[in-house]
């Protein structure tokens, strides 16, 4: 589980520093800068940042989401911002890696597509003087100056709760079969996910009331997901009465099984990321929930965070968690967002944040929907 050092006053004043114009802070002769130098004050500051995302196919947001709320919170500070995708390739990520390196940014920005090479970019930034930051997935071992992500345990806290109260809605309290399709176990967020919905489930699962009945990885991939779901479906002779998937894309892959079964939305199954074609599931009934990862306080959290550093500023200021790497034994000055559940009645929460919109999400079999709740 997370150690959490923050107090309310910290936390005021993380409050304060997250939006993109620096609350200020003192000089920190102990935090890595890089090369460069930067005057104070947002759309002063001059610096680079290197960002290497992980891929474009395990979630939509890297792409969608993240890239644009970095890009405009860079541009708006002044920051030269080299924003790359690894596309989820290990020799491309090194290869980012080195370049941004090579070419001198004060700040390297790095989500992991795994620990051992995520790590070895850490060490090369780290030697060359280079402040780092994990995003949204913590580099095992890597030893990054700061890390900043959502409370990942309580993101699968939410999918236990969501399970249970879908599962409640529809009547089935006793005698419940269920099965989990986990995420891809090279990345650490994965193994947070799990324990929290491990966690979240235990208290039903030691009454009796519910037993897990298969424990598969899905790997972020529909497919692989699906035919995970598929096999322990066969196992198990058709009976299994809820889902745990960490995430929307797997949930879909999930759910076109069920369907070719004659089942979806009989079987809750539970997502995450907020994703349009999730929210559809969620509108059609097809899918239980989704955690919502408001992923523009997570970019707007770095972005900040990197450009206090080119500023010289303390990121401390900022960074008022704490995080243990497991593999070191050290904890990383961290700062954690709060995930939020999505059940169909609240869809609109995510449109009306700006998240995703209703032209993207009320189309086709949603459209009917998404007037009935009032989202437009």
């Amino acid at each position: 589980m997370f150690q959490h050092s923050k107090t309310k006053a910290a936390a005021a004043a993380a409050a304060c520093a997250l939006v993109l114009t620096a609350c200020g802070g003192g000089d920190d002769e102990t935090t890595p800068t890089g090369s460069g130098g930067a005057s104070e004050g947002a759309g002063e500051s001059t610096g680079s940042v290197g960002v290497i995302l992980p891929d474009a196919t395990t979630s939509p947001r890297w792409e969608s989401n993240d890239r644009p709320l970095l890009q405009a919170a860079f541009d708006d500070a002044g920051i030269d911002a080299d924003i790359q995708n690894a596309d989820g390739d290990v020799s491309k990520f090194g290869t980012l890696c080195d370049g941004m390196i090579n070419a001198g940014v004060n700040v390297l920005l790095i989500t992991n597509l795994d620990s051992e090479s995520g790590s070895a970019c850490l060490r090369k930034a780290k030697d060359a003087g280079i402040a780092t930051v994990d995003y949204d997935r913590l580099t095992l071992g890597g030893g990054a100056s700061y890390y900043v992500s959502f409370d990942n345990v309580a993101v699968g806290q939410l999918m236990a709760e969501g399970l249970q109260q879908c599962l409640t809605d529809a009547g089935k309290t006793e005698g419940v079969n269920f099965v989990q399709i986990n995420g891809d176990p090279k990345d650490n967020n994965a193994a947070l996910f799990k324990e929290g919905y491990v966690e979240g489930m235990k208290p039903v699962v030691d009454s009796g009331a519910f037993t897990l009945v298969g424990d598969q990885t899905g790997q972020w991939d529909a497919n692989v997901a699906g035919t995970a779901f598929e096999q322990l479906f066969t196992q198990n002779g058709g009976k299994i009465d809820g889902v745990i998937s960490a995430n929307d894309t797997m949930a879909g892959g999930i759910i076109a099984r069920l369907k070719a079964n004659g089942l979806n939305g009989e079987v809750p199954v539970t997502g995450q990321d907020a994703s349009v074609e999730g929210l559809q599931a969620i509108l059609a009934g097809d899918q239980c929930m989704t955690v919502y990862k408001a992923v523009e306080k997570e970019a707007n959290a770095a972005s900040q965070l990197a450009i206090s550093l080119i500023n010289g500023e303390e990121g401390s200021e900022l960074a008022t968690d704490t995080v243990p790497d497991t593999v070191s034994g050290e904890d990383v000055p961290s700062v954690l967002e709060d995930p939020q559940i999505i059940y169909r009645d609240n869809v609109k929460d995510v449109i009306d944040d700006g998240f995703q919109t209703a032209a993207d999400v009320c189309t086709g079999a949603a459209a009917a929907a998404c007037t009935e709740l009032g989202i437009s």
